[in-house]
C-alpha cells in the first residue's frame, strides 16, 4: 500500500524513522526496481544550517516549502541526483532524504545502471540510490502518494531492527543534530 498525503503532512523528525523499513519503488520502462529504505537523513526549519531553508525561500529551497508528499531531487555538486521527500505542513520547510536503500526487486537492473554487481554497492548512499533507481531531476516535484506515478514508497510491517540516531553526514554545519537515522549493524548503510 501507497503511503499516503497524511503520513509526509508531519514533522520531518518524526517521518525519518517511520521511512525506515518501507519500500521505495520506481516504475520504468527498463523495469521495476525497489528497496527497503534502511538509512534516512531528516532536515526542517530555516534554523537548520545544513537545509537549502536556511537562506529562507529561494529557487533551489522553494520545493521544501511543500506541499508535502512530494520528491525533492536535485543536482548536489552538479554531479549526483539525491532523493528527498518534503515533508512538513506547506509553507514550513522539510524534507527527509533517502541515504540507503537495501536492494530488493530489479538488481539485475540497478547493476546495469550503477556498473557494479557488489550488491552491498548499488544503494548504500543518497547518489547511488538515484543511480540505482533511474532516478534524475525529472521527477523533482512528483507526488509519491499519488496511484498515477511511477515513483513511491510503500509501507511494511513494523520492523524488529534497533534504530541508531547520528550525526548527519556530508554536511558542513548542523553536525551537532542528530537527525540522521539507520537501522543498526545493516550492512547497506552509506558510512559506519
Amino acid at each position: 500500500m501507497r503511503v499516503p498525503l497524511s503520513f509526509y503532512s508531519r514533522s520531518a523528525l518524526e517521518v525519518a524513522p517511520e521511512l525506515i523499513g518501507a519500500f521505495l519503488v520506481h516504475h520504468s520502462r527498463e523495469g521495476i526496481t525497489s528497496g527497503r529504505i534502511v538509512e534516512a537523513e531528516a532536515y526542517r526549519g530555516e534554523d537548520d544550517p545544513a537545509s537549502f531553508a536556511w537562506r529562507g525561500r529561494t529557487p533551489k529551497s522553494e520545493r521544501l516549502y511543500g506541499p508535502p508528499g512530494k520528491a525533492f531531487i536535485y543536482l548536489n555538486y552538479g554531479i549526483h541526483w539525491l532523493l528527498n521527500v518534503v515533508t512538513e505542513t506547506e509553507d514550513f520547510p522539510g524534507a527527509v532524504l533517502i541515504r540507503a536503500v537495501e536492494p530488493g526487486e530489479g538488481i539485475s537492473l540497478m547493476e546495469q545502471r550503477r556498473k557494479t554487481r557488489e550488491r552491498k554497492n548499488l544503494c548504500s548512499g543518497p547518489a547511488k540510490t538515484c543511480e540505482a533507481f533511474g532516478l534524475d531531476g525529472t521527477f523533482n516535484g512528483v507526488p509519491l502518494h499519488s496511484l498515477r506515478s511511477s515513483l513511491f514508497i510503500e509501507k511494511n510491517y513494523p520492523h524488529q531492527e534497533e534504530l541508531v540516531w547520528r550525526p548527519r553526514v556530508g554536511i558542513r554545519e548542523g553536525k551537532d543534530r542528530l537527525w540522521r537515522v539507520y537501522i543498526k549493524n545493516n550492512r547497506y548503510i552509506s558510512c559506519r
